[in-house]
């Protein structure tokens, strides 16, 4: 039987497949954050890497944005390093993950387009490069203005279940740009017919119109199918004052999400430490948190 990732030491983390770090996961109830940062920009504190800045403050999972697959640059690693998921394993004793983002060219946009590398866009080739990298897990959704619908990452979600062996979580937090509905009942069906682990959905609080009512019916048809559900703050309210926070997370909680994504919009691509930190003794209390960023990542 797996241990549940709240109380699992990194090397039984690290050692896990995808199916057990999903049980891992659930095991802990509603209890693990995951932190987006962007990945090239100078990080938060020049000394090191944001993940390990992240993962000291309480974040569990680590979300790479903003890298080109084909070029893999993570500010603050040194960029010597043969594989740049190896060595953030190495630092922070974690699962490391990845945005690719399922671009639509026909779209129906809100505002103008962004135009981002093919490195960093949900393809064959970057979900075999991925694989190839070791990845622990794969984020299929959008950035601001970067035109992915929930169609293209349905199906990006058919094809990276054939090609890539970690966790799959799809969804997305925002519009991207797209003038659709950001989630409901049926995006949630189809993406979990096409194979995703993991459903994204847009925290309480966090886009207009988006309630805890709906979330709590994604929340339900997921579990019911078996997949889990991670919230995301991907509106900029990651640096918003801890109170707000504090809020947005414990009805997250209420609703019954297995994951909290906080984003990256801080300093240095970052959420302010401190509002990761306010995250996690709202969802699981000081005495969780302080075990999460004491223990030693050697154990």
């Amino acid at each position: 039987m797996v241990k549940r990732f709240l109380s699992a030491e990194a090397s039984e983390i690290l050692a896990m497949s995808a199916s057990e770090l999903k049980q891992s996961i659930k095991a802990s109830e509603g209890r693990i954050i995951l932190s987006e940062n962007v990945a090239p920009r100078e990080p938060y504190i020049a000394e090191c890497t944001n993940a390990e800045m992240a993962r000291a403050f309480g974040a569990d999972l680590i979300l790479l944005n903003g890298l080109d697959v084909f070029e893999p640059v993570v500010a603050g690693l040194g960029q010597d390093e043969v594989n740049v998921v190896e060595r953030l394993h190495h630092l922070v004793g974690r699962p490391i993950g990845i945005n690719l983002e399922p671009v639509d060219l026909q779209a129906k946009m809100m505002d103008e387009v962004l135009t981002i590398s093919r490195g960093r866009q949900a393809h064959l080739e970057t979900i075999q490069e991925i694989e190839h990298l070791g990845f622990d897990f794969v984020c299929f959704t959008g950035n601001p203005g970067t035109g992915v619908t929930n169609s293209a990452i349905i199906e990006t979600v058919k094809l990276a279940k054939q090609e890539f062996s970690g966790l799959i979580i799809a969804g997305k937090m925002h519009a991207a740009g797209v003038d659709e509905p950001v989630a409901d009942l049926e995006v949630v069906q189809a993406l979990i017919d096409a194979g995703a682990d993991i459903i994204l959905a847009p925290s309480v609080g966090s886009v207009p119109g988006f309630q805890a009512s709906d979330l709590t019916e994604m929340v339900k048809e997921a579990h019911r199918h078996g997949a889990l559900v991670m919230t995301a703050i991907g509106t900029s309210q990651e640096s918003s004052e801890p109170e707000t926070v504090r809020y947005m997370a414990l009805q997250n909680k209420i609703c019954g999400v297995d994951i909290q994504h906080i984003g990256d919009a801080g300093y240095g691509g970052l959420a302010p430490v401190e509002n990761i930190f306010t995250m996690s003794k709202a969802i699981r209390g000081q005495r969780h948190t302080l075990a999460m960023i004491g223990r030693s990542i050697n154990r």
